[in-house]
């Protein structure tokens, strides 16, 4: 059986407490990352190909392994090329250096500003150039996820790229039914709003949100960060962004204090959730995603490259959001947004996707398996939580979960606390003992004033 290595936080079917979850940050710090991951999982196993998520781990003493138990690395990436991701491609650079297996970028995008300016990206132009290289020298091409990368790669002389999205939109395959389940928006309509900190804070969109909030008593507010699962869950504001008052995920936030805010860490139950609202919206380009996949029609707020890019090549409505008015009201832009080309020209892009795969030598499960059908039982006998809530209540279930894992927690510290001063102490011992062995041997002169100097005083003395 062929094994694939899929960079991915977690497997779509570990099953994990809210705790553990945030603890371990299997989302890397955007749930919106496990929407492409799950995605890719699904489309590529097959009956004859197993994979196995390396947990985000970038090891590069790793790699002798990884070459001897796999047979390819697939490497599904968001918005990789920009300056505060540029340590991490380098060392996902220097691990893929070392492998003699197939490596398969699906989906990598480099992040600008709406103009898609590349100006900032210059200076991490060695490292982008060094990470394309690595991959091309193990596959045949490089999927990305529109337009601006695709210019942005081939005027750095790359040409074997090919503009693919994002796998996440392939979850169901070429089906992509999305459709308006009401005529029109109106006060008792379930609203879903997302976006991004730099949206809220700096872009407008908090006055949009609040407004929303003013209009539409079911409006719900889905947050991606790992600091926004923590407010909601912990209260947590130890951080920069967690001290963001503007976020409805922060505990003075009134759309907090009223429970309107929810983080997922499994983009199952995400997906589920939102096929029981009318319309989603926002910056965040996977919360909208999310939607889509539950058949839930949805407008971007596009706000830099990364989601514009996807937008245009998906043909997803949306607006950019430096031009929308402060007072924008979500049932204008649902009454605006037209599908048709979205879900029109799914199954054309669907197969350019699986065309890449095949000519990077990954089989599909639409193509060579049951379209899905086993990972989607599988999925579905497994018990995920629900989505993160605010932390506003104080009953005893949601008391005991919190609880129960910090003592045990507390209990797991105590219990490598111990083993630690246990091993500080023989370390320590066994310190002295070679410390000791490696003074010089007394010389045969010094033991023979010893053995002859003692005897000699003693009898001198009873003179």
């Amino acid at each position: 059986m062929k094994r694939i290595l899929l960079r991915s936080g977690k497997s779509p079917f570990d099953v994990l407490g809210v705790e553990e979850a945030l603890h371990r940050d299997v989302i890397a710090t955007n749930s919106g990352n496990l929407i492409f991951s799950d995605a890719t999982h699904k489309i590529l196993e097959t009956p004859g190909t197993e994979v196995v998520s390396n947990g985000m781990r970038t090891e590069v003493a790793a790699a002798g392994r990884i070459n001897e138990e796999y047979d390819a690395f697939v490497v599904p990436l968001a918005n990789a090329f920009r300056p505060s991701f540029e340590p991490g491609l380098q060392r996902l650079t220097r691990l893929i250096n070392k492998l003699k297996i197939p490596v398969v970028v699906v989906g990598v995008g480099a992040q600008s500003g709406l103009t898609y300016d590349q100006a900032r990206l210059k200076a991490m132009e060695p490292s982008v150039r060094a990470f394309c290289a690595a991959v091309l020298d193990r596959s045949a091409s490089i999927g990305v996820r529109g337009e601006f990368t695709e210019k942005y790669l081939n005027d750095m002389g790359f040409r074997d790229v090919e503009v693919i999205g994002c796998p996440s939109m392939f979850m169901h395959g070429d089906r992509l039914p999305v459709e308006k389940r009401a005529a029109a928006l109106t006060a008792d309509s379930r609203v879903a709003v997302n976006g991004s900190h730099a949206a809220v804070r700096g872009g407008g969109l908090k006055k949009i949100i609040d407004r929303a909030h003013e209009r539409y008593p079911n409006l719900m507010y889905i947050g991606q960060n790992l600091t926004d699962a923590k407010q909601l869950h912990w209260r947590d504001v130890n951080s920069p962004a967690g001290r963001m008052t503007e976020m409805p995920t922060h505990p003075d936030h009134p759309m907090y204090r009223e429970g309107k805010a929810r983080v997922y860490v499994d983009p199952v139950t995400w997906i589920d959730d939102l096929k029981g609202f009318d319309y989603s919206f926002g910056s965040r380009i996977h919360g909208n995603i999310a939607a889509l996949l539950a058949g839930t029609p949805a407008t971007v707020l596009a706000f830099d490259s990364r989601t514009l890019e996807l937008c245009r090549y998906f043909e997803i409505p949306h607006r950019l959001l430096s031009e929308v008015p402060a007072d924008l009201d979500p049932a204008e832009l649902y009454e605006q947004s037209d599908f048709g080309p979205l879900t029109g020209n799914h199954k054309q892009r669907f197969d350019r996707f699986t065309s890449f795969l095949d000519k990077n030598g990954l089989e599909n499960t639409f193509t060579h398996g049951d379209g899905g059908a086993a990972f989607e039982k599988k999925l579905r006998s497994l018990s995920f939580p629900a989505g993160v809530r605010p932390w506003i209540d104080a009953d005893l279930a949601s008391l005991t979960s919190r609880f129960g894992w910090l003592q045990q927690r507390i209990t797991e510290l105590d219990t490598h606390n111990t083993q630690l001063k246990r091993d500080l102490v023989k370390a320590r011992s066994g310190a002295k003992a070679a410390a000791k062995a490696a003074l010089p041997a007394p010389s045969i002169y010094r033991r023979a004033r010893r053995a002859v100097g003692r005897p000699l005083r003693q009898a001198l003395k009873s003179k």
